[in-house]
């Protein structure tokens, strides 16, 4: 009797063991949905396309990429957090939801902490200060000048109140001295078609959203905000050379999960990511955007967002930036 029961026991403690292993191996069985919080035409959108392309066909499982926008990527996040955990939903996370917000809206109705599992770093990009080609201002210092001489009139987009447009904009105000206009829209794609439009005059732009106008001469990329200059725009200068020493702003994209994900499942996310990332056409079209130090392990991006909420919640009580709740 003793025996049977310890045969019993080994057995349940074996299939234990083995659980996780089966639940990674037979995930995906049915479309995973990874929501973005932007309009398509924007930087998020287009990494988590080129992210899905290469996983539908890793999986044999179609992969859907889904917009919620709204407040700055917040309305997705909020969406997300509230999916079962299942791996049925993923949200390609941005600077905006996971970096920002927790500072500047206190009603946030979700913790980044508690409410997620982060996944992979998919990149980080500097952002582009933009500009609609017919300006008269097509330098820094030449935009610094406008900014002196027409306080208050000089019109900058962002993709909503909080969002790392604006938050760079507000870094640019505080460094210059100067005060401008902010615009805010509903995502990076009705931004840039006003910018071409001439409706707005300048934007400090993801470099993702940003590049493929850049390229067809359809907007003016006039600086770069990180301290080196991407491969994808070497001719563009960084803020630190046009006069702005420590002028950092980037934006960043990865993928989480709702907060009860299964490690077997994040894990395998991870890998397979991972592996996307180091495609070689895939890192092409990273360096296009400008996208850099994306994948790792699920720890360094947990880290990376620790860091970056600090980093941010400094400079929105520094420059006592407010957004409208």
């Amino acid at each position: 009797m003793q025996r049977r029961t310890l045969l019993q026991a080994s057995g349940a403690a074996l299939a234990a063991l083995a659980a996780p292993r089966l639940l990674a191996q037979e995930w995906p069985n049915a479309p995973v949905r990874i929501v973005v919080g932007f309009p398509p035409g924007g930087g998020t959108d287009a990494l988590a396309r080129v992210v899905a392309a290469k996983l539908t066909q890793m999986w044999n499982q179609q992969v859907i990429v889904e917009t919620k926008a709204g407040v700055a990527g917040v309305l997705a996040a909020e969406y997300t957090a509230q999916q079962p955990s299942d791996g049925a939903t993923l949200l390609m996370a941005h600077i905006n939801s996971h970096g920002l917000a927790p500072s500047l809206q206190p009603k946030l109705r979700y913790s980044v902490e508690r409410d997620f599992v982060p996944i992979v770093l998919v990149g980080v990009t500097p952002n582009l200060l933009i500009a609609n080609p017919a300006q008269k201002a097509l330098t820094v210092p030449d935009i610094v000048a406008r900014c002196k001489t027409e306080p208050g009139q000089v019109t900058f987009g962002s993709a909503g109140q909080g969002s790392a447009q604006h938050l760079a904009l507000e870094m640019f105000k505080l460094q210059a001295g100067v005060d401008a206009l902010h615009v805010p829209y509903k995502g990076s794609g009705p931004l840039l078609t006003d910018l071409m439009g001439g409706q707005i005059m300048y934007s400090f732009e993801t470099m993702t959203a940003a590049t493929p106008h850049v390229k067809n001469g359809k907007v003016l990329g006039v600086a770069q905000t990180r301290s080196h200059r991407a491969k994808g725009h070497p001719t563009v200068p960084t803020m630190q050379e046009v006069g702005f020493p420590g002028f950092e702003a980037t934006t960043w994209y990865g993928l989480v999960g709702p907060g009860k994900l299964p490690a077997p499942i994040a894990d395998k996310v991870n890998r397979d990511v991972n592996t996307v990332l180091a495609q070689p056409d895939v890192q092409e079209k990273l360096d296009t955007y400008g996208a850099e130090d994306g994948g790792g392990s699920r720890e360094k991006f947990r880290q990376f967002i620790a860091t970056e909420m600090v980093k941010w919640a400094k400079v929105v009580k520094d420059g006592k930036v407010k957004i409208d709740s």
